[in-house]
């Protein structure tokens, strides 16, 4: 399910972080499917729990997931999550304007060039 690169210069948690988003936005994890526990991935993963609930912390202010308490965590409908997965693109988009602003990048050429990566992580 989830594989952590130790090379990776990020946090642990980060990386977890990451590889449940992709697993969630892809559908792997179902909506409403429920969690390992924390203590379960982190001995899966071989690390400490509190790497596991720091992650799950975060993935929950964003909505991808919700507590339960007593019962665990669970994988939240599409539409909880989604729209502020939206306004973290939007945001990146704006900022990624404004260094183009900054740099003297055309609108032509950054928008041509935002066309080229976004047919390229289609494949």
């Amino acid at each position: 399910m989830i594989i952590l690169d130790y090379r990776d210069k990020r946090p642990i948690y980060e990386q977890v972080i990451e590889k449940l988003q992709n697993l969630i936005i892809r559908g792997a994890l179902e909506p409403e499917s429920k969690l390992p526990s924390v203590r379960n991935l982190a001995l899966d993963l071989t690390v400490n729990p509190n790497t596991i609930q720091r992650a799950y912390t975060e993935l929950e202010e964003m909505g991808y997931i919700y507590t339960v308490k007593g019962r665990g965590n669970y994988v939240s409908k599409e539409s909880e999550w989604r729209e502020n997965r939206e306004k973290l693109i939007d945001e990146e988009t704006r900022t990624l304007a404004r260094h183009a602003l900054e740099a003297g990048i055309g609108k032509e050429h950054l928008i041509s060039r935002l066309e080229a990566y976004y047919e390229e992580e289609k494949r």
